[in-house]
């Protein structure tokens, strides 16, 4: 194969359109969770986040520190958790499974984040999923107003 001028602008060319998206594939979403040091769900959800492709940071946080930073975020108090966590400008209260993090963050609706409040069984990080309570994944819109995103039916 001749390697001619035009044949190298074409590649050049191609590279420099698709070399922006290339470090797309790549890159894992990073999420920041503030959680009690001492809390095993956290660390359950936070490992179930990492196998489903996030980049997971900690901080940990206790009592009224943990409380006050929820309340500061827009988490209003019938929708807390546990755990928070921020990712791409958005909050996730408690044990939100990795799929509706993915939908959210593709969707990008205006709002504050997702919730599920509580800590059902069988949620991510709650327990065996086979054997989970119903519940649901909540949008928290900027007005504290929240709206279900996602059910889950029990198993």
């Amino acid at each position: 194969m001749t390697l001619t001028r035009r044949s190298l602008l074409t590649s050049f060319a191609g590279l420099a359109a698709t070399a922006p998206f290339a470090s797309w594939a790549g890159e894992k979403p990073v999420i920041h969770v503030m959680k009690d040091p001492n809390c095993g769900c956290c660390s359950a959800w936070i490992e179930i986040l990492e196998q489903e492709g996030f980049a997971v940071t900690t901080e940990n946080s206790l009592g009224t520190l943990l409380i006050k930073y929820k309340q500061d975020s827009g988490i209003p108090q019938n929708m807390a958790s546990c755990h928070t966590a921020k990712i791409d400008g958005y909050m996730i209260e408690g044990h939100v499974p990795p799929a509706d993090i993915h939908k959210l963050l593709a969707m990008r609706p205006d709002a504050i984040g997702l919730a599920v409040p509580g800590m059902p069984y069988g949620s991510p990080g709650m327990g065996p999923e086979a054997e989970r309570d119903a519940y649901d994944v909540y949008l928290i819109a900027r007005d504290g107003s929240t709206e279900v995103f996602t059910s889950y039916k029990a198993a």
